[in-house]
């Protein structure tokens, strides 16, 4: 996963050092949930969610397959998962004029504060908000 952050030509890390391997373990077996998509036992793509934060920490594609549907997919496992923990909505941020901030507003996700470089976006559960009584 960390070969597939690091070959990504936006959202690139200034300083690879700060994501560890410990991170993306420690997303996978205490603060969150991850998932892979695959080609011959290759991981091409993943998404990890933080259960705490009710937030998307990560998700990439391989440069090399792009445009297959791999990142609606594996975001839409993510996010139903989040809700299925009871949380009313999920949150990210990207980098601000990316390919990544026209794909969430692409998915329905609301933009939300910018710091001129990062965007925060915000996706609401509707089936949570249609449950509160009246």
């Amino acid at each position: 996963m960390s070969v597939i952050r690091l070959s990504v030509t936006e959202n690139v890390l200034s300083d690879p050092s700060r994501v560890t391997t410990r991170m993306y373990e420690d997303y996978l077996e205490k603060d969150g949930r991850g998932w892979v998509a695959e080609i011959e036992g290759s991981v091409i793509a993943f998404c990890y969610a933080d259960r705490n934060k009710a937030s998307i920490w990560g998700l990439f594609v391989n440069p090399d397959h792009e445009g297959q549907g791999l990142a609606k997919a594996l975001l839409k496992l993510a996010v139903a998962w989040l809700f299925e923990l009871g949380h009313h909505c999920v949150s990210l941020s990207t980098a601000a004029h990316s390919r990544a901030d026209r794909f969430y507003a692409a998915q329905g996700w609301r933009r939300g504060t910018t710091n001129g470089r990062e965007i925060e976006y915000v996706l609401e559960n509707i089936n949570a908000v249609a449950d509160v009584p009246v």
